[in-house]
């Protein structure tokens, strides 16, 4: 549905209602912005572009922006923000005139394109104004990608830079960087820049100017726990200390990994898919995907164990009796000592 509506509107086949919504607020504004640079020239935009915040302002305001004739260019583009009425009911601090808005979707201004962003997960379908915005709107569900929508995606942003991609490329930059879009445009742009017009993007190129997230630090850390490869273990906890994160900060990341590892192990163990998993724990499935793998390398046991050991630690650190960084490093080696879990209950 996305591709369509992107491609309608690099046509300049406008609706004159769009409806955007869901979770993903970089694919909402990344729909906006391609919308506002087809519809409007640079020179358009301050007569013409107006935005309006259902939070702030009463809907009848904007939509009587939207049926005023432009008076200069073909057309305006009216944005709404936070139409909270066409989502589950809130406290109003505004009231609004729905009636009015109810007559404007079935006859909305053939000069305007009115765009009502809601980023909400899912809107309230009971409701009539809501059936009545979907029915006459051009409805965009921005949701997270899953992973191969992901690294379409991916492909296409750097081919729209004017560089290619090799697939081990890709896998490395989703690895390093997570999934939220906003951080890969960024990372796009600027590998796309190094590798120039026409230029490929290759793995060796991400791996030295991508820098790992802390998130994924800490996977890379507790996959050296895993092969009990402590000296490599420590210097990926000293390489976060460098990049000023605290201790503190990396046990809670430790820990939260941990929980992670044993939710995702025990989801498959009772028959969820990856996508199921993801779903329930609200997830991207490309890291649901990375947690299964390095999750076999532990026992059920192991993975309790280390969350036990870790909110210890927490607490000790926080109720003075052992330095922060000590603590650390404490667990990491004490991890270290134990036997591999396949040395340990026999390789399958």
């Amino acid at each position: 549905m996305l591709e369509r509506v992107w491609g309608n509107i690099e046509k300049r086949n406008f609706s004159p209602l769009y409806l955007l919504y869901g979770s993903e607020p970089f694919l909402l504004m990344e729909t906006y912005d391609r919308l506002v640079n087809a519809a409007l020239g640079d020179e358009e935009r301050e007569w013409n572009l107006a935005v309006y915040d259902c939070e702030e302002t009463p809907v009848e305001a904007a939509l009587e922006e939207a049926e005023t004739v432009p008076f200069f260019g073909e057309r305006r583009v009216i944005l709404i923000k936070h139409p909270y009425f066409f989502a589950a009911e809130k406290e109003k601090e505004i009231e609004h005139d729905l009636a009015k808005l109810e007559a404007y979707l079935k006859a909305p201004a053939p000069f305007s394109i009115v765009v009502f962003l809601a980023p909400y997960d899912k809107l309230d379908e009971r409701k009539k104004i809501t059936k009545l915005a979907k029915e006459h709107s051009e409805v965009v569900i921005a949701a997270p990608l899953a992973e191969a929508e992901l690294r379409a995606w991916v492909r296409r942003r750097i081919e729209s830079e004017g560089a290619q991609a090799s697939d081990e490329a890709i896998d490395v930059l989703l690895r390093r960087a997570g999934t939220q879009l906003s951080v890969l445009a960024n990372e796009i742009d600027k590998l796309a820049l190094f590798a120039g017009p026409g230029g490929t993007v290759e793995a060796s190129v991400v791996e030295r100017l991508v820098a790992r997230t802390p998130e994924e630090n800490v996977f890379v850390l507790v996959e050296q726990v895993a092969k009990r490869d402590i000296p490599s273990a420590l210097q990926t906890f000293y390489d976060l200390l460098e990049n000023n994160e605290e201790p503190i900060k990396i046990l809670a990341l430790l820990a939260g990994h941990f929980r992670l590892l044993s939710q995702v192990k025990w989801l498959a163990s009772i028959g969820y898919g990856q996508a199921q998993i993801a779903s329930a724990l609200k997830v991207h499935p490309f890291r649901v995907k990375l947690a299964l793998a390095q999750a076999a390398r532990f026992s059920d046991g192991e993975l309790a164990e280390a969350i036990n050991e870790l909110a210890a630690a927490d607490y000790e650190v926080k109720s003075g009796a052992v330095d922060r960084r000590l603590a650390v490093e404490l667990l990491l080696m004490r991890w270290g000592a134990r036997p591999v879990q396949a040395e340990r209950h026999g390789r399958r």
